[in-house]
């Protein structure tokens, strides 16, 4: 996927959210509120929670996660080989499934957010 292809698949989830939110406002409030209090700062950093959560999204193979939390963990500071060293971990557990997107989407929007925050 290319770095393009990465900005719109983020910006088509946050549409797709806003959309919902017209028609369930409150579930979108809630949902939103549960999420930003499970990444606040706390034993574990921001960093590792993005790590934890982009480890389960190379896992379930979604892609949404896998690009909002390589962001995330990246704006909080992870590096790629940290990035890398967390899919490798999902890929141990995953296998095959997790490994291909590891090499290909993590990759890729690491690259992406890297390129745009330097």
């Amino acid at each position: 996927m290319e770095g393009n292809s990465i900005q719109e698949s983020l910006m088509d989830y946050k549409e797709g959210l806003g959309e919902l939110s017209k028609h369930l406002p409150e579930v979108v409030s809630q949902y939103n509120k549960f999420t930003e209090a499970c990444f606040e700062e706390g034993d574990l950093s921001k960093k590792m929670k993005h790590l934890i959560a982009l480890g389960l999204g190379v896992y379930s193979k979604d892609e949404y996660c896998i690009i909002y939390h390589t962001k995330g963990a990246i704006e909080n500071g992870a590096t790629k080989q940290e990035i890398m060293e967390a899919s490798a971990v999902t890929t141990a557990f995953g296998g095959g499934m997790a490994m291909s997107q590891a090499v290909t989407l993590v990759q890729d929007a690491c690259s992406s957010f890297v390129q745009n925050t330097h």
